[in-house]
């Protein structure tokens, strides 16, 4: 999985030489001028891959739980994320590994491997086609059931052949996230990195911004504290915001490649609290805001609320602003997430060839085989919303939950303690548990929707 080199690492409570693996996932061609990441860019990069579009679905879960549990449940998830991260990295150390698919196979051979890279396959992909989807629908416009909700340029210029949603979404692909999808270390995108954080605090200013506002004109509804559980079904809801939690702290598949650039390899774990609190803190604004700006009308993607009339002054500039930010913004964690995307399909189809770093024609038809994938994904599937639940939570709860929890309960070299097996139970009951009865309730109001729609 990961590209690493053979840079010193420290193991239990002494440092020594990395072991020589035969791993082809374990090798790296030398650059001489690059001595390693900064602390700074692998927190960005590290917040980067944590924060996508899962911020969007965030203020629904507080619909769904009250604020108080809503809030306690991003800080719970975070803890946890921080848990698994510490799991993997822990006993990547035990097991002289560099890799999340080197540790799986340490642990369960081959299959494990392949189930973790069939496992980011699925997720990465689905993520990427959503990104690339709201994408156009921010800068184009969508269609839903035959009606056309005008995106940005259509608001700005009028409809044209040039803003048309293909072209838009070709015009992106050709000259933003191609370009950025073409760095061979994860530490060049550490700038873009940090201009995505930005703008997912700048999305976080402007809601405030709206909040306060509204609260001095029309004032705002008392927001609920704690859920409303009225009868079995609204009980059973409650687990459904766990999915969407998970999804948006999922960042396990690009940590040891963070590692493995880092200038000190040992400053991981500071890295990876440091972007779990960044992200944790712009959630928590984010969940907060967006549920007391639109309350028990929030939808469960919250960029759908800005597209109506906010009823203040320069309400449809400060639309525009919001969701041009949060597009640009996924322009730029795109390539992040592509990254891991790259090197876990090149050691599925190649897993005996050299490091992908050493073969350009491979590093490339890879790439654009991805890219067309992705564009034609968000081009001629008109929602995957209701797929990329489905996919999206399976896959992710896989990769932060129960694959580390799996190497735990394994514990191939006798290394793991009486807690951290209770602490891999309950992660990987709460994930079962929890995600079967999502599906469950979201295969349900699939099936009554289809069932309303043919009633008619």
């Amino acid at each position: 999985m990961a590209i690493e080199d053979n840079r010193i690492i420290s193991s239990d409570d002494t440092t020594g030489p990395l072991l020589q693996e035969s791993e082809r996932d374990d090798e790296i061609s030398h650059h001489d001028e690059f001595n390693g990441a900064s602390f700074g860019g692998a927190v960005f990069n590290l917040a980067t891959t944590i924060i996508g579009a899962g911020i969007m679905a965030l203020p629904a879960t507080m619909k769904i739980l009250g604020l108080v549990l809503g809030i306690a449940m991003i800080v719970l998830m975070a803890f946890l994320t921080d848990t698994t991260i510490e799991f993997l990295l822990r006993f990547s150390r035990i097991g002289r590994k560099r890799s999340y698919g080197g540790l799986m196979e340490d642990s369960f051979g081959k299959p494990g491997r392949i189930m973790l890279q069939v496992a980011v396959l699925v997720s990465n992909i689905g993520v990427l086609i959503v990104y690339m989807i709201i994408i156009g629908d921010v800068l184009a416009g969508k269609n839903v059931y035959g009606i056309h909700h005008a995106g940005m340029l259509d608001g700005w210029f009028g409809e044209n052949w040039w803003n048309r949603r293909t072209f838009v979404l070709l015009i992106t692909t050709l000259f933003v996230l191609a370009p950025l999808t073409c760095f061979k270390r994860i530490d060049s995108l550490r700038f873009t990195s940090a201009i995505s954080v930005a703008l997912a605090v700048f999305f976080l200013v402007i809601t405030a911004v709206i909040v306060i506002i509204k609260l001095f004109t029309d004032g705002l509804m008392m927001p609920r504290l704690l859920p409303n559980v009225t009868d079995l079904a609204s009980f059973w809801k409650l687990f459904t915001v766990v999915p969407v939690l998970v999804n948006a702290y999922i960042c396990h598949y690009n940590v040891h490649s963070i590692q493995n650039e880092l200038e000190d390899a040992c400053e991981i774990r500071p890295v990876v609290r440091s972007a779990l609190t960044m992200c944790s803190s712009v959630y928590i604004m984010t969940s907060l805001f967006g549920y007391l700006l639109f309350g028990e009308a929030t939808l469960d993607d919250i960029l759908a609320n800005f597209d109506t009339d906010l009823g203040i002054p320069f309400g449809p500039v400060l639309n525009d602003a919001v969701r041009f930010s949060y597009a640009a913004h996924l322009m730029l964690v795109f390539p992040v997430v592509f990254y891991p995307l790259r090197v876990n399909i090149d050691g599925l189809l190649f897993p005996t060839a050299p490091s992908l770093t050493n073969s350009n024609l491979r590093f490339g038809s890879i790439t654009a085989g991805l890219i067309a994938v992705i564009f034609v994904g968000a081009n001629y599937i008109p929602s995957i919303w209701d797929a990329f639940q489905f996919t999206g939570a399976t896959a992710s709860v896989c990769l932060g939950f129960i694959f580390p929890a799996a190497v735990i309960l394994k514990d191939r070299h006798n290394r793991a303690t009486n807690r951290d097996k209770t602490i891999a139970i309950f992660m990987i009951i709460l994930a079962v548990f929890s995600n079967a009865i999502a599906i469950y309730s979201d295969a349900y109001a699939l099936f009554k929707k289809n069932e309303s729609t043919y009633s008619i």
